[in-house]
């Protein structure tokens, strides 16, 4: 019980002094980036088509530092290989710090495969793959960013299935100095998407449409006028100011969520970069610290 009072106060002190954002609609968070003729609206779905004239994207109107991000997504139906389905955080610049997922497109049949990667003032590079345990393409099912100053969660219906770590007393640089917008778009990616670019899109199937719902977003809001350092300082819990995704019962996962981790890794993960030794000879530095259930 005093967990979640805890909890519930961090969220409510934060709520006060951040104005945390959370909404259902998606004109209150976000706007369209691009080809706003393949947009949607039908009551509370968007809808983003891609066809071989133009895919499409949306952008949060506001930038955030710290907090959590879900949208629910339904993925695109039947033979989708050559496509993209992407949702992520980015910030600006080339020195940005980015969370991907990327929702590789399949032939029928085969298991859709989730790909998530880690930029780090402008460095990426470490991809991972997984087949999703589900069909994503009959419901929808939420997808999550968790950030703060110890880790970044990537989330899938609440289960974990990647945390990078902070690890700057290793000397590893992480992301927590660069306001993020939120991001989503679908795309043609044909020449690496599916099968390394073996299999190209289809287009007698098109449009490939992506569905989404659900719009979430629990974070510290950052004015745009407001320089990087101040952003991080005001973002952060310090003295009489909370925020709840400070908490210590978030600082790192519990016993639960790091069994959940794990099963994802052992069971449905397809690729690492942290194993693959022709990409690099030489193990990169965080994976050498990482571990994983953490």
């Amino acid at each position: 019980m005093a967990v979640s009072v805890s909890m519930f106060l961090g969220f409510f002190l934060g709520f006060v002094l951040v104005g945390l954002v959370s909404s259902a609609k998606f004109d209150e968070l976000f706007q369209p980036s691009w080809a706003m003729d393949h947009f949607a609206y039908e009551g509370e779905l968007l809808k983003l088509k891609l066809d071989n004239y133009s895919g499409a994207g949306f952008s949060s109107k506001n930038k955030y530092m710290f907090g959590k991000v879900t949208i629910q997504i339904k993925l695109v139906e039947g033979d989708s290989a050559g496509t993209v389905t992407a949702f992520y955080m980015s910030s600006e610049g080339p020195n940005h710090n980015e969370f991907d997922f990327e929702f590789l497109g399949n032939t029928s049949g085969e298991p859709y495969t989730i790909q998530t990667n880690v930029y780090v003032n402008g460095v990426g590079n470490r991809e991972q793959r997984l087949n999703l345990w589900f069909d994503p393409t009959k419901d929808f099912h939420s997808y999550s960013l968790f950030w703060n100053q110890r880790h970044v969660r990537f989330l899938v219906d609440d289960t974990p299935i990647r945390v990078h770590t902070n690890m700057e007393n290793k000397g590893i640089p992480f992301p927590k100095d660069q306001a993020m917008g939120v991001y989503s778009s679908i795309w043609n990616a044909d020449d690496w998407a599916t099968q390394g670019g073996r299999v190209k899109t289809d287009w007698t199937h098109a449009p490939f449409i992506a569905t989404y719902k659900g719009f979430e977003i629990n974070a510290c809001e950052v004015p745009v006028s407001v320089v990087a350092a101040e952003s991080a300082k005001n973002c952060s819990s310090g003295g009489e100011k909370r925020y709840w995704w400070d908490e210590p019962t978030l600082a790192e996962l519990n016993v639960h969520q790091s069994h959940q981790l794990m099963w994802v890794r052992a069971k449905h993960m397809v690729y690492d970069y942290c194993s693959d030794t022709a990409r690099f000879p030489v193990i990169p530095l965080e994976c050498v610290h990482h571990v994983h259930r953490h």
